[in-house]
């Protein structure tokens, strides 16, 4: 590490160096300067990482030389050594976050605990600052992996020699998708397979950015046992997950993708994890929210049994038994309640609406709507609008 002593007076400098138990504290360089600007050029220069200033100097003084190291975001420690115990000094002092204000005449235990605190500060702020750079950098390369790998699963112009750096060499890869559980966050899972995968020396894992509950995992075909073994003693939530054939070939990415999703959704997968795991009283909480957020979509027991892991018939029976009515029914009457407050509180058409809900054909919505409401939605707007009219007339007399 390196210190500066700023002070136009050379005895007070003799004094510091003297003082101070550079070597003990891990300074290993000191510099000397008798100004701000002659301490600018050493600073620009070496960069030192604890500076001892002076505040009244000829030229630049302390306190200029601090805002000027503000200004250039300086990630050191400064401690000003002065005879003046102003307060509008140590106010602006602490303005420009200096570390420490010590009063001349300089004493050696204090000074010396002021050194010793401002480099173990200084290490502690640098290794943050360093896990910060390494993380940010991290998340970058995962976002680019997991970016890259995404357009070779759908279809899209991918660079080959970019995913192979991100894999080990192998004579063939298999690949196996992961289905997790829809109101997981994934992201987590699958950033800690990666990283033991990577480990390893075993493959790695991308999260597909099309599809957040997705995985593709790339391996050496011969330990997917010891892949499967980690996660099953490690995971403490479902998977489904479909193998395919092993390819030799980077660009056959795209297509054996392909195989791996028809899989998936023909149901050919296997589960490393019990779903009875999870408590099932949640589980169907977690598809009522669901329905409640996604019922202008095509829903069906088949969609759901899909993402939450569980039975059609089994999810037909609890969601009854959880909401008072069956799937299709519930469906129907959140669309209903949202057609309702669309008539009445805006001018989209009858066909906008029924379109907006998920209906392709009007004259169904329509004929839903009068079953339901007992008018249809031409005459439940005419309705409102002529009982909102009437309610102003009587609030007008």
């Amino acid at each position: 590490m390196k210190a500066l002593m700023i002070d136009d007076e050379i005895n007070v400098r003799f004094v510091i160096k003297q003082l101070g138990e550079w070597a003990k504290y891990g300074i290993t360089t000191l510099f000397e300067a008798a100004n701000g600007q002659e301490a600018k050029r050493i600073i620009e220069k070496e960069s030192p990482e604890i500076i001892f200033t002076d505040i009244k100097m000829p030229g630049m003084n302390g306190m200029e030389l601090i805002e000027w190291l503000h200004t250039n975001s300086y990630t050191g420690k400064v401690i000003f050594i002065t005879g003046y115990d102003d307060y509008s000094f140590m106010r602006k002092a602490i303005q420009f976050s200096s570390f420490d204000y010590l009063l001349k005449p300089i004493e050696a235990e204090p000074f010396n605990h002021t050194l010793a605190a401002a480099v173990e500060a200084w290490k502690k702020e640098e290794k943050e600052r360093s896990n910060k750079d390494n993380g940010d950098l991290e998340s970058v390369k995962r976002f680019r992996m997991n970016q890259v790998v995404t357009q070779a699963c759908i279809g899209e112009q991918f660079d080959e020699l970019e995913i192979a750096s991100f894999l080990p060499h192998v004579n063939q890869y298999e690949l196996t998708l992961m289905s997790f559980y829809q109101m997981h966050h994934a992201e987590p899972y699958i950033q800690q397979l990666a990283a033991e995968l990577m480990k390893q020396g075993w493959g790695n894992a991308f999260a597909l950015q099309h599809d957040s509950s997705l995985c593709l995992v790339m391996s050496n075909e011969s330990d997917w046992i010891l892949i499967e073994e980690w996660i099953s003693q490690q995971f403490d939530i479902p998977i489904r997950l479909v193998s395919g054939k092993p390819i030799s070939l980077l660009n056959e990415i795209p297509r054996a993708f392909r195989d791996l999703q028809r899989e998936m959704e023909g149901q050919n997968f296997r589960s490393i994890h019990r779903v009875n795991d999870l408590d099932d009283a949640r589980r169907m909480q977690d598809i009522v929210e669901y329905v409640e957020m996604y019922y202008m979509e095509e829903l069906s027991l088949e969609k759901l049994a899909n993402r939450f892991f569980l039975s059609r018939e089994h999810i037909s029976r609890k969601f009854k038994q959880q909401t008072g009515l069956p799937l299709s029914k519930y469906v129907m009457n959140l669309r209903i309640n949202q057609a309702k407050t669309w008539l009445m509180e805006t001018e989209e058409s009858i066909l906008s609406i029924s379109l907006m809900l998920g209906y392709q054909d009007e004259k169904y919505f329509s004929k839903l709507f009068k079953k339901v409401v007992g008018m249809t939605p031409f005459e439940y707007r005419n309705a409102k609008e002529k009982q909102a009219l009437t309610s102003r007339e009587c609030e007008t007399y």
